[in-house]
């Protein structure tokens, strides 16, 4: 469970981490034109956060209430947000106003968002909530409170815990930056097999705090809360600041499998491990330098270090190309560790990236050496990948890599996949990992990346099991979720659910197989027979939480159909179980029209500059993009969008590299936007470092560690910390600029800026710039496709402006939906500077200020 209760954000948000938060936006008279919120927020107060977590049979069912009391005599709009975990379900939000409840109805996407559509362009508050791409975890909720007023924020979600290395982990992050009259977390598990330990932690805890948590553990039933004072929540008496502020975390472990109606857990204890035949394929490519290529050197060297000397390894370095350690997988004896110790302190970063030949290597050196009968017969196979970019070297057609390298494994070994840091393309090493019976794990920068690496090798280096199946008569169950499983790891555990089809079955026989050691067959009823109870819908939700996880799954494995019918039926459930997942979304609306809120809009993003500097051009009417980059002198300052007529103006100062990489390639990106509207006297500068806004005379700084909300009467600006900044102007367009951070000590790139508009139908005909000069469309026809310079890259003629352009079919990454990652999408690239496609030079565009014209 991942968790962040509600936080209000004012003048001392500075630094604070991502977290659920509660914002105030105030609505004021228009003799006040431009406050800044988030010094006014203090009228509104968290009175109330609650974190109610019930457990039974590892089902987890959460329900957060935040309560806030808006004490000021004017209205203000509210804003609840929070993170889920990836694995987690919405399954209600609700809000109570005025005495009225107001609950979320779950819809399939589409339909969801045209209903939010619909109540907010009538005035009505709503609140929309989605499942955010693979991880699933980004929520928000806004609503109008009048003066005087409360409201209170239900959220309830479910999921099932997995059990690593051993354990349970119920993990709460709270940060509420102040102290709470009532905070309170309760976790109450429930298993009727018996739970063997129970332990609660939490990284802020203190001598003072440590005593406060309440703990109790009776057989099969375990009570854990944490509940301190307000002034016990306090940095020092009298002060604002408070002690809780990280983690809090609950660890727990049961006594044996148990079945249920119809849940069967299995974890066999004393199993020997089995032994393992690893190959260790590393990036070395130039993107991997610095601290990077430390910590894969350091988990390298503890990881070979606590190999068995049953186990046999290999080592394998890229970039462009490849380096074996030796020919065949070794024996992990000690002077075969040594050695490959020796090798791996050798490892240097160079080159670019070409993952498909890497992993390609790995697994011929794993079949020769199988036919060859190297390797023991009882043994398991692996591959384990490490990277930290995208191939940009032979094949980088990512359907294609998959293709290849799933054709090659042939089910006959299992890949897994660490992506290393945000650049990655994390979708790709996921979808290859269940492709080939593994699992792919993020590596996030940090001090502890290391410690990140060597722990998901704990997790997958003790195989117990391979090729494991639980058999059930055919005559007494149907709907099983996923029954075989590849691998079974120490520390683990196997869940499978279904429907007993005779409601009058007391018991029946499940029968367990697997490779590699012995799991007998056995009565589940003759174990526990007292089980009656977990017939009934506590069961069936969890049955249907299961299919549905694996459905989606299951999206990227098999044929089109196959793919399409597990959309439809995960869908379906979805729908019908009242689950928030990618393909659903929940909408809460507020039939009132008083004082509410200025209705957003919604509208398709047409254009929209990121990185390099890449410029692409969506074109929603036609399910299609055109891109182009600029390849500009460090310093140089483009004139992006101008309409004279309306009066706005944005330019962008491209900024390069702390300095020239090892392949000799000088990249440069947007640093710093100058944004004007003359007619409406708006004038921001927005860097990598802080935004700057003019309005009216006032000057008002805000720092990308902020989080705020400004109102003025012609400019509104929302800026999520670390993340993005939103500037709408008055009946015009709405700008969206991202913040890209890295690592602050690597050797060459630095943060950059990435620039998205939304409602550009908005602005005047006469609308020009690099960017400009396509928001009202364009008009071309794209034919004689032929194969290009890379296969899967092939070459066209475009017919557009009067000419005759080569152009290559590509993609880029869009970062507005996901910032850290981003996703592909495919394009026209234009070459030359976006030569043919603009109207005249990219040096037409060069201006000699950030708020020049010329």
């Amino acid at each position: 469970m991942l968790v962040y209760p509600a936080v209000f954000v004012f003048q001392e948000t500075r630094g604070a981490a991502k977290s659920l938060q509660v914002l105030a936006r105030n609505y004021l008279p228009t003799d006040r034109p431009f406050i800044l919120w988030r010094k006014c927020a203090k009228v509104v107060e968290v009175y109330s956060v609650k974190v109610d977590c019930t457990v039974t049979y590892r089902f987890a069912h959460t329900v957060i209430t935040s309560k806030a009391l808006n004490k000021a005599n004017f209205s203000q709009e509210i804003v609840f947000e929070m993170e889920l975990p990836k694995t987690a379900f919405i399954t209600n939000f609700s809000m109570e106003i005025d005495g009225q409840i107001y609950v979320g109805e779950v819809k399939e996407k589409e339909k969801a968002k045209k209903q939010y559509e619909k109540a907010v362009s009538s005035g009505r508050t709503a609140g929309l909530v989605k499942a955010s791409g693979r991880k699933m975890e980004k929520f928000s909720v806004s609503v109008n409170i009048a003066a005087e007023s409360n409201v209170t924020f239900i959220m309830t979600y479910e999921e099932l815990l997995q059990r690593k290395l051993g354990q349970y982990e119920i993990l709460t992050r709270v940060k509420p930056k102040q102290p709470i009259q009532e905070f309170q977390i309760v976790t109450n598990i429930y298993e009727p097999q018996g739970i063997s330990y129970v332990d609660a932690n939490a990284t802020f805890f203190s001598n003072e705090l440590l005593p406060l948590v309440e703990k109790r553990v009776t057989g099969n039933k375990a009570h854990i809360s944490f509940s301190p004072t307000m002034e016990q929540q306090r940095k020092c008496p009298g002060c604002d600041g408070t002690l809780i502020d990280g983690d809090f975390i609950i660890k727990y472990d049961v006594n044996r499998i148990v079945n249920g109606y119809f849940v069967h857990f299995f974890a066999p204890p004393d199993l020997p491990t089995v032994p393992k035949n690893v190959v260790f394929v590393i990036d070395r490519s130039g993107s991997m330098s610095g601290r990077k290529i430390e910590q894969t050197r350091e988990a390298l060297l503890a990881i070979l270090k606590d190999l068995s000397e049953e186990d046999h390894f290999a080592l394998i370095l890229f970039d462009d190309s490849t380096d074996s350690w030796r020919t065949s997988l070794s024996k992990a004896t000690k002077e075969n560790v040594a050695a490959g110790m020796d090798f791996v302190r050798m490892i240097q970063q160079r080159g670019s990236t070409n993952i498909n030949n890497a992993v390609l290597e790995g697994v011929n050196m794993l079949v020769k050496d199988r036919q060859e009968k190297k390797l023991p017969e009882r043994s398991t196979d692996m591959i384990i990948l490490l990277t930290d970019g995208m191939p940009n070297s032979g094949e980088y057609h990512l359907p294609k890599i998959q293709e290849n390298i799933r054709s090659a494994i042939g089910e006959k070994m299992s890949l897994f996949c660490l992506g290393f840091g945000n650049d990655v393309d994390y979708s790709f090493l996921d979808v290859m990992s269940k492709q080939n019976k593994g699992v792919a794990r993020r590596i996030f920068e940090g001090s502890d990346a290391a410690v990140q690496l060597q722990g998901f090798y704990e997790e997958v280096a003790s195989t117990l099991l391979s090729e494991v199946d639980l058999r059930y008569p055919d005559n007494a169950v149907d709907s099983l979720t996923t029954n075989h499983y590849s691998q079974f790891f120490k520390g683990s555990e196997i869940v499978v659910a279904g429907r007993v089809m005779n409601n009058d079955l007391d018991n029946f026989m499940v029968e367990v197989f697997g490779q590699g050691g012995q799991a007998t067959a056995m009565d589940w009823d003759e174990i526990y027979p007292d089980e009656e109870y977990i017939f009934g819908d506590f069961t069936e939700r969890l049955w249907a939480y299961l299919t549905i996880q694996q459905l989606l799954e299951n999206r990227s494995k098999g044929t089109e159909d196959e793919n399409a019918n597990a959309t439809a039926k995960a869908l379906e459930m979805s729908l019908h179980y009242s689950f928030v997942t990618p393909l659903t979304s929940m909408v809460v609306t507020k039939p009132e029209t008083e004082d509410g809120p200025d209705s957003p809009f919604i509208a398709d993003k047409l254009t929209e500059v990121d990185g390099d500097p890449h410029f692409m051009i969506e074109l929603p009417e036609r399910d299609d993009a055109l891109c182009f980059n600029i390849n500009g002198i460090p310093g140089t300052i483009f004139n992006l969008v101008r309409d004279p007529e309306q009066g706005i103006l944005v330019n962008g100062q491209i900024i390069g590299d702390k300095k020239i990489a090892p392949d000799g390639k000088i990249n440069t990106y947007f640093w710093r936007f100058g944004i004007i509207h003359q007619t409406l006297g708006v004038r921001l500068e927005v860097s990598t470092q802080d935004i700057s806004v003019l309005q009216d005379g006032k000057w008002v700084k805000l720092l990308w560690s902020d989080t705020a909300s400004v109102k003025g009467l012609n400019v509104d600006l929302l800026l999520t910390k670390d993340r993005s900044l939103t500037v709408t102007l008055k009946d015009s367009v709405k700008f969206v600029v991202l913040l890209h951070k890295v690592w602050v000590k690597h050797p060459y790139h630095r943060d950059y800026l990435g620039f998205y508009t939304l409602d550009s139908h908005l602005l005047s005909p006469s609308v020009h710039g690099l960017l400009g000069q396509f928001y009202h469309g364009i008009e071309y026809e794209v034919s004689g496709l032929r194969p290009g310079e890379v296969p899967e890259k092939p070459d066209a003629i475009m017919y557009v402006k009067g000419q005759e352009l080569n152009v290559t079919r590509g993609w880029q990454r869009d970062f507005q939906r996901d910032v850290k990652n981003g996703e592909n999408v495919p394009c026209w690239f234009i070459h030359s500077n976006g030569t043919g496609l603009i109207d005249g030079d990219a040096t037409d565009y060069v201006v000699s200020g950030l708020f020049k014209t010329v």
